[in-house]
């Protein structure tokens, strides 16, 4: 028998509507042999099916969509259409760099996929139980339509666990890749460690931000904040800044960033860096009065769910006023979060309540910002209009006027 399951009538709209969860409140009941990361037909309580997804039976989100269309399967083929599509997209508008997000999970049609391309290395990690139960056809599919040498998995994510999924590392397809690998980025020279680095190895969904840091930078005194192997230190380098101060509590990063420095030729007497804790040094160099022409605040997640988000708004407001109350005349900031519990316009009203708290403290003078450009990922981590969940980047271009 088909396993399928039956949504409570009324809470089928935002399915209907191509939103690609299904919560585990909204499943009026079960048929069939239903297992982890098996596909199942989605009924409304009509009987009428509205597609097909695949089951999770230990996560809130207990399914997720493959498929608006009745008559699609889910098979070999499923994926491999799926898979050249996204190959396609990046191919269109990605171009001059070997660092590359080839796929973007719901994004793409494929729940809980990421798959990050570091010039001949594919890096995947498997963050659903669907994804995770076609991993051997997925990863066959890639292979051959990529045509890498290496293929590693990285599905070390805290999420697994809540798929009922244990943490996976290791080799899937090739030659074991080095813990080095050299990956290029407008016009820098980048060293990523895919086997232990963040995420996958690096940041790609910085790339665009960090060329505006790289436009930005000449002639500025620079801070970077939670600067992990220098991202966006290197940027300011390359721009031209005078002195580029970058603090991270890693060590193992910031000689990474060291060794990147050096790496791509720069004035090593330009950068400074500080293995130090980003909040502390932050309110040592305000009483210090260190004052900065441009100011990068890129923490880490603050808010890994909704139940943080209360803790995770102070954090952002502390960090922002501290920051703002550094800035220049005419100085510049980009702050960032990387939440997804934290959408756009909770974070905008969290950095205009740190603005006004910083104004507050000033002595004299006026202290305004003007808003001068909103943040987000790159084209190689599309955003549907249907899934703001996955618009999980957000970020702010500040000016002290």
């Amino acid at each position: 028998m088909q396993a399928s399951i039956f949504l409570e009538s009324g809470k089928e709209h935002s399915v209907l509507h191509q939103h690609p969860w299904i919560f585990a409140s909204t499943v009026a009941r079960y048929e069939g042999k239903v297992g982890i990361g098996t596909t199942v037909s989605v009924f409304n309580d009509a009987k009428k099916m509205i597609g097909r997804a695949a089951y999770s039976p230990q996560s809130q989100i207990r399914a997720r969509m493959w498929t608006w269309d009745p008559e699609e399967s889910i098979d070999h083929a499923f994926f491999k259409r799926k898979i050249a599509a996204a190959l396609e997209h990046r191919k269109k508008w990605i171009k001059n760099t070997n660092a590359i997000r080839l796929i973007f999970g719901e994004a793409d049609g494929l729940p809980g996929l990421i798959v990050d391309q570091y010039d001949k290395l594919l890096v995947c990690q498997f963050l659903s139980a669907g994804a995770d139960h076609w991993k051997d056809v997925i990863v066959a599919i890639l292979a051959q339509q990529t045509g890498c040498e290496s293929i590693y998995e990285r599905s070390d994510a805290a999420v697994r666990q809540r798929e009922g999924l244990e943490s996976q590392t290791g080799l899937l397809y090739g030659v074991q890749p080095n813990t080095e690998i050299l990956v290029q980025e407008n016009a820098i020279s980048y060293l990523v460690d895919p086997l232990h680095g963040h995420k996958t190895g690096f940041y790609i969904d910085q790339r665009d931000n960090r060329l505006l840091v790289q436009e930005l930078s000449k002639h500025r005194r620079v801070l970077n904040m939670f600067c992990y192997t220098g991202g966006f230190s290197l940027s300011a380098l390359k721009g031209g800044a005078t002195e580029v101060i970058s603090v991270d509590s890693s060590g193992d990063a910031l000689e990474v960033a060291k060794k990147q420095t050096k790496l791509n030729g720069f004035d090593e007497s330009r950068a400074i860096w500080l293995d130090e804790d980003a909040f502390e040094t932050l309110k040592n160099m305000r009483i210090g009065e260190e004052f900065f022409d441009l100011i990068i605040l890129d923490p880490p997640k603050f808010a890994p769910s909704a139940a943080h988000l209360g803790k995770a708004i102070r954090a952002y407001k502390e960090i922002n006023r501290t920051a703002m109350q550094m800035l220049n005349k005419s100085g510049l900031m980009l702050t960032f979060s990387c939440s997804g519990a934290m959408d756009m316009e909770t974070f905008e009203k969290t950095i205009f309540t740190a603005s006004k708290e910083a104004a507050s403290h000033q002595k004299s003078g006026e202290f305004k910002f003007r808003v001068l450009k909103r943040l987000t990922s790159g084209l190689d981590h599309p955003k549907l209009t249907c899934f703001p969940e996955g618009d999980y980047l957000k970020g702010l271009l500040l000016e002290r006027i």
